[in-house]
């Protein structure tokens, strides 16, 4: 949905972080091309090795959420199934030392991010909502420069339409002037939407793949804006 005019101020905007305000996806992408290479299975592709590991990172996040320790345990469990023998100690180092490479990355802002997200927070209530673990969230947040222009912090377990219910009535959010802001269909825009929320998308070109899905079109009394970069929030709000 396209509007003509910037929207009035006074909004509450619920910001996702990876993603949408700074790099994330690029770096598990990275460490998961060097563990793929390091398998190198007789057997299976590198596509079908990652169609495995997709698998067991679903089940991963089901049992012990999202984190580099949750990603962590889903290399070392399909290693281990993949494997016609058990991992030895320099080859299960050699896999935490893929998911460790993640964390000494250096915050990467967006495009805009940086320019955009004051202006933003002089005019508009900024909440940060994302999911993941809640210790490295905030970290990266305090590492990104960012977290002045936030009110508030929430990392939920799942960004599911109650999460956003729960968000809504802690902070007695109105409807009518919330929105929702992210990169991902499944967590970001969806659940927003069906939570009774309007919602900004932007997508970005490395979203996870776990996190892909049709997203769904407004309802009456809502906004869906899809943008390209966040670069564009600067026109609308």
């Amino acid at each position: 949905m396209a509007f003509s005019s910037t929207i009035a101020p006074g909004q509450t905007l619920l910001l996702d972080a990876d993603d949408t305000l700074w790099e994330n996806n690029i770096y598990f992408e990275r460490a998961i091309a060097d563990f793929i290479s390091y398998l190198n299975h007789e057997c299976y592709s590198a596509e079908e090795v990652r169609s495995f590991l997709n698998d067991v990172e679903r089940e991963t996040v089901r049992e012990r959420g999202y984190g580099l320790a949750s990603f962590q345990h889903s290399l070392i469990v399909c290693f281990e199934r993949l494997s016609s023998s058990p991992i030895p100690a320099e080859k299960h180092e050699r896999i935490v030392g893929f998911a460790q490479s993640i964390s000494r990355y250096e915050i990467q802002l967006l495009p805009g991010v940086a320019d955009v997200l004051p202006s933003l927070a002089s005019r508009h209530r900024l909440i940060l909502m994302t999911k993941g673990n809640e210790f490295e969230q905030k970290d990266k947040l305090m590492r990104s420069g960012l977290a002045a222009y936030f009110v508030a912090v929430e990392v939920p377990k799942e960004k599911d339409p109650d999460a956003y219910r729960f968000v809504r009535k802690k902070y007695d959010l109105d409807h009518r002037s919330t929105w929702m802001v992210g990169n991902s269909p499944k967590s970001d825009i969806n659940p927003a939407l069906a939570a009774g929320l309007h919602a900004v998308f932007i997508p970005h070109p490395h979203t996870w793949m776990l996190e892909h899905e049709a997203v769904e079109p407004a309802q009456n009394g809502q906004h869906l804006l899809e943008l390209e970069s966040f670069t564009e929030m600067g026109r609308h709000f």
